[in-house]
């Protein structure tokens, strides 16, 4: 149903719901941007499993039931199109590079004081990179499918993201050449892609806030983007793109603006471009004209890097203000970001004020 409303979104289609699955709403239908926030319990059982204290089946059931908390959680507050929080990965990326073939990891920058960019593990390719049996992320698909009958999105780091913790250097394997090693990414994020396709998902998106971080071109990215999603489209799946500042976590280190990608972003073979507006004070929000033009916007209308929860209200004149711009029928009200970094009970409410805040604008609209 979530590849069936964004293709209405721009194509203006049919919004009958997927069978098995329930429908989602023609106006304003609202969805997370992936990553949900971690309870409690699940940070003491990540220490147990890192320390060998849990077995197979004990580490498969935390994950296991952390998805299915995920899950529930967005049901719960009237989400309509929903993740698996992203529960099985690791800091966004970094649970990704144990899929990898040919990394050397390599000590963190800095290990005292508070976290930023240098303090994860680094990685350098020691070998062309491959990733043989692929990311995980069918896995992941196959049991979330499972356990709901909402219209499930998939998402994927893009390939410059995915490798943004991968150092190349002059001399080495790619010899510096940092897009040289996204597309050898990109080439294996597209067989992860086609293979979810194949398993049935409706609905992918990859995340690229990385196009903030790294020097580069917006042609470049662009070009880099529709290299791995090349095809998926033909296979009846709905791509989006995520493109941010960062979570609670990871505070920006670039301009945070996107007038400098436009009009390229607009060159990306997707159906939904994704973007973050509630941190910014809804600067640049007129952007939403252009995008709307000939697809669906995914608009981040709920602040992850604020512990202030927005009422109702809040949300739905943020809404209003979007509606100068684009029409509701080719909008999905999302939060800013992923939550990963919010405590749970924070995440949940600001999920629950989001689906309100639609709530209010849709009756306006309706007249219901």
């Amino acid at each position: 149903m979530a590849q069936q409303t964004a293709r209405r979104h721009s194509q203006s289609a049919s919004s009958e719901s997927t069978a098995g699955q329930r429908p989602v709403p023609t106006l304003l239908p609202t969805s997370v941007v992936g990553s949900y926030a971690l309870p409690s319990w699940f940070w003491t059982a990540l220490k147990a499993i890192e320390q060998g204290d849990y077995g197979q089946t004990d580490a498969r059931e935390t994950f296991d039931d952390a998805v299915g908390l995920a899950i529930r959680d967005q049901e719960r507050a009237g989400i309509d199109i929903i993740t698996d929080g992203e529960m099985r990965r690791w800091y966004f990326v970094q649970g990704f590079y144990s899929h990898f073939s040919g990394l050397e990891s390599r000590e963190p920058l800095r290990k005292v004081g508070i976290d930023g960019y240098d303090s994860p593990p680094r990685y350098r390719p020691v070998e062309r990179i491959t990733v043989p049996n692929g990311l995980g992320i069918v896995e992941e698909f196959a049991h979330s499918r499972q356990q709901t009958e909402h219209a499930l999105k998939m998402t994927c780091p893009g390939p410059l993201t995915l490798t943004i913790h991968v150092q190349t250097r002059r001399g080495d394997v790619y010899d510096g050449d940092r897009l040289a090693l996204a597309y050898d990414v990109a080439g294996a994020i597209n067989r992860e892609l086609h293979a979810l396709a194949d398993a049935g998902a409706t609905f992918i998106q990859l995340d690229e806030p990385s196009y903030s971080i790294i020097p580069g071109e917006a042609q470049e990215w662009v070009e880099l983007y529709n290299t791995a999603v090349k095809g998926v489209r033909e296979k009846g799946v709905t791509l989006g793109l995520h493109v941010c500042f960062g979570n609670l976590g990871s505070r920006p280190r670039g301009k945070r603006t996107y007038r400098w990608m436009f009009p390229d972003l607009l060159d990306t073979d997707c159906d939904e471009i994704v973007l973050e507006f509630a941190n910014r004070e809804m600067r640049e929000v007129d952007l939403l004209g252009e995008i709307a033009q000939d697809r669906a916007t995914g608009v981040g209308l709920v602040d992850v890097k604020s512990f202030y929860v927005e009422t109702p209200e809040d949300v739905a004149e943020r809404i209003r203000e979007a509606l100068q711009y684009c029409p509701p029928e080719k909008m999905t009200v999302v939060p800013d970001c992923g939550f990963f970094q919010l405590p749970r009970w924070l995440a949940f409410q600001k999920l629950q004020r989001l689906v309100q805040g639609v709530e209010i604008v849709r009756q306006e609209l309706t007249g219901e």
